[in-house]
């Protein structure tokens, strides 16, 4: 683009929004100027996380687009009553936390719309969403052996081999969110003293700052100079591939870790629920099996309650399995 030509943001840019594909073009309800302005400021300067940016703008477009399928194209005649509606609908067929994310999207923004005199109200306000207590995780988690299986059927004759050890590592050895680990540059691993550290890039812009492991200093070390990246202290650490095998400089996204975690799994024999966030759990339940405390374990997974990590606390996974075959019918 060449220098003084003007720009215009407008609500098909993807980058901007961080919005799927499918999810281009303006909603009827925002066909007005004045609106569609106000929603995209909503985007830019309220929704500072990527990932909550991408959930909320596709919960909103779902909501969107459901008004549009009833005759509703006209954003003031949205009531309580049709958020209520679609709210009702949408927890028979999705669970729980993705209902109240989804009316947390279509709350905050109305807000947002009616603070800026778009609205008269916010008809999302007295909606309620559906109640959920969580009690134990559900996230699918593995075993010591299935891991130490998992991480050794990875070849380590080629980088992207090395690269998927080490991420795959990472996440285990330090409970690091996806998002987290893929966040990362080269120089986030760094040494203090005799120590090596890992800087995580976690939520809200918080550093969080781990020792990092010996086996996962191991896999790092052999990643980082069979790819050469000790010279490139700036760029991203796990970096993706080109077709043809070759590292490029663009960081994996949280989507190609995911497929690439579903991948490996599958070809070691194990279960094809197998997620990033399956490593948070294992990990921090190897911690507390080996006679670490909860409260250290809060402290390295960088919650902010013990009551969230107790929830990736699976040890009870194997006393009920045998427990329950004591069923001897």
């Amino acid at each position: 683009m060449a220098d003084g030509e003007s720009t215009t943001t407008t609500f098909d840019d993807l980058d901007l929004l961080t919005l799927t594909p499918e999810c281009a073009g303006v909603p009827l309800l925002l066909a007005d100027p004045e609106t569609a302005s106000r929603s995209l400021e909503y985007f830019t300067t309220q929704v500072r996380s990527p990932a909550t940016r991408e959930a909320y703008s596709r919960a909103i477009r779902r909501f969107f687009v459901w008004c549009e399928d009833r005759g509703v194209t006209d954003l003031h005649a949205v009531s309580p009553m049709c958020v209520a509606a679609y709210i009702e609908q949408l927890g028979r067929h999705r669970s729980a936390p993705t209902v109240k994310r989804a009316l947390a999207a279509i709350r905050s923004l109305f807000d947002w719309l009616a603070s800026g005199g778009c609205l008269p109200a916010n008809p999302a306000a007295p909606v309620r969403g559906p109640r959920h207590v969580v009690v134990r995780g559900t996230t699918p988690v593995l075993t010591v052996e299935e891991t130490r299986h998992l991480i050794r059927s990875i070849p380590a004759d080629a980088p992207i081999g090395l690269r998927d050890r080490a991420l795959i590592a990472m996440m285990v050895y330090t409970f690091a969110r996806v998002s987290a680990a893929t966040g990362m540059r080269v120089d986030d691993y760094f040494q203090q003293g005799r120590r090596w550290f890992i800087r995580l890039h976690e939520k809200n812009g918080r550093l969080h700052q781990v020792p990092a492991h010996s086996k996962l200093q191991e896999h790092l070390e052999q990643y980082l100079h069979a790819c050469g990246l000790d010279t490139s202290p700036h760029l991203p650490l796990f970096r993706s591939f080109s077709i043809d095998g070759r590292m490029t400089v663009h960081g994996l996204t949280r989507n190609d870790a995911l497929r690439m975690v579903k991948r490996r799994a599958v070809a070691a024999g194990l279960a094809a629920t197998t997620c990033c966030h399956s490593f948070r759990a294992t990990g921090i339940t190897a911690y507390l099996s080996n006679g670490g405390l909860l409260e250290t374990a809060q402290a390295l997974a960088g919650h902010a309650s013990a009551r969230t990590t107790s929830l990736y606390d699976r040890r009870a996974d194997t006393v009920g399995v045998g427990e329950i075959e004591r069923i001897n019918i």
